[in-house]
This record gives structure tokens, sequence and C-alpha cells, in this order.
């Protein structure tokens, strides 16, 4: 039996549903209105201190629902008991979409990330690919960083400017990409960055910040690219890389 149409938006509206904590996150969320909200939780333990009081304004002033749970049910909602300081935020960003998108488009050029797990690197990396020439960035759901309060933080408000494709693995949307350069950044390649001839679609793979890329996805890239280094310097972190692919013309 098939999904109805109506099933299968009212998923696609909630996969773009992205969940943030943190009380000083959550006020300048608010105070965004670019950023469209979809819920308000709070934790039902909460004083009306000053943080509180701005929030429940913020979200009064911009209509946005507002659901109240005890501790441990906020909880569950953010995911981070420890940090989430009884306050969650839904919200709805239209930039992040799912990897089968790809595969309408006719022309693009993608990072994708093999098992970042630093919320830091993954803020800095999204930064860089928005203000350069990177059509956007593919982030698996399985053993990546999430977008998070740090995430965030590290992109500097850039988030949402460029679309982000999830998907549960890497290796599953890279299968379905045929006609499509895929890079891996390897220190061991014989051609270099700057040697490129352009291409409609391609994909430049970076790997973990310890492991580096997948066997895995190893195989499944087509050509292998390395960045000249001077000095005997071995790697780059794997920010700074996305950074010089991402101004690459």
């Amino acid at each position: 039996m098939q999904d109805s149409q109506e099933y299968k938006n009212k998923k696609a509206y909630f996969e773009k549903i992205i969940t943030l904590y943190g009380r000083n996150v959550v006020i300048e969320v608010l105070q965004d209105e670019d950023i469209e909200i979809h819920k308000l939780h709070m934790s039902n333990s909460n004083k009306p201190d000053g943080a509180v009081q701005t929030i429940l304004k913020l979200a009064k002033q911009r209509g946005v629902e507002i659901v109240y749970h005890d501790k441990n049910a906020l909880s569950r909602i953010s995911k981070n008991s420890k940090q989430d300081q009884g306050v969650a935020l839904d919200i709805i960003a239209s930039s992040y979409q799912s990897a089968n998108e790809i595969k309408n488009l006719k022309s693009f050029k993608l990072i994708a990330l093999d098992s970042i797990q630093n919320p830091q690197n993954l803020g800095m990396i999204i930064r860089s690919c928005a203000a350069g020439y990177i059509d956007g960035i593919i982030l698996p759901k399985k053993n990546s960083a999430k977008i998070s309060p740090l995430v965030i933080k590290a992109s500097a408000g850039t988030l949402f400017k460029l679309p982000i494709y999830y998907c549960n693995t890497l290796d599953e949307i890279l299968k379905e990409l045929k006609e499509t350069k895929i890079y891996l950044l390897s220190s061991h390649a014989k051609n270099s960055i700057y040697d490129l001839k352009k291409s409609d679609k391609s994909i430049f793979v970076l790997g973990n910040e310890s492991e580096g890329v997948s066997k895995e996805i190893e195989k499944l890239c087509n050509d292998s690219i390395s960045i000249p280094m001077n000095r005997g310097v071995e790697s780059l972190n794997v920010a700074v890389t996305a950074s010089l692919i991402a101004f690459m013309k």
C-alpha cells in the first residue's frame, strides 16, 4: 500500500523541523524573523527570571505556540538535559532538504561529510560553504554531528543560508548520483585541487577528523585529489580543507 500524498507532505514538513535548546540560543532565534518557528517547549519548573520572561515575550509577539512539559519530558524533546536550561525550540529549516532532491539538479558543486563528529567543525564548514562557491552540503544523520547550538554558534549565523541535504548514510545517496564526479580528498593523491577541470556535477567528500574517509565511501569515489602543502605539513583541519574547496571557482 502506497503512502498518500497528504502523508508524504506531512512527513516532509516534519523532516525539516530541527530542535534547538538553551535560553540564549532560543532568544537569538526568536529575534530572527527570517527563521520560521514551529513550537516552543518550556519546562514547567522554570523560574520566571529575565531570560524566561524574554523568551515568552518574544514567542507571544510572534504568535508561537508554547507547550509546557515536566523536566523529564522536556529533556526527551531537547535530547540534551544537561544543557537545555528548560527550553527547546522547534524551527522549520527550509534549507534542510532530503538528499534525494540532488537528483533533480542540473548542475551542482557539493561537499559531502563522512562522519564529521565535531560540532564546531561542522559549523565552520557550513560558514565557509555559505560564503564560497558551494551549492550545498550533504550531511548524513548517522555517525555525524547534529545541528545544535554549538553548530549555530560556529556557523556565525550562516546555517540557513545554503541547502543542507540530509540522508541516513552517505553511501545510499552517492550510489544514486550518476554522471557525477565524486572526489576523495587524500594526501596521497597525485592530482591537486588546483588541477581540476570544471564539471557540471561534482561532490567533494571530506572524512572524519581522525580517521578520514571510510573505506566504504572511498570505493564510491571515482577520483582522488590532494591539497599541496609545504614544510612537511601532512594534513589540515577538515574545516580548513572545506574552505579551500569552497572558494575554488
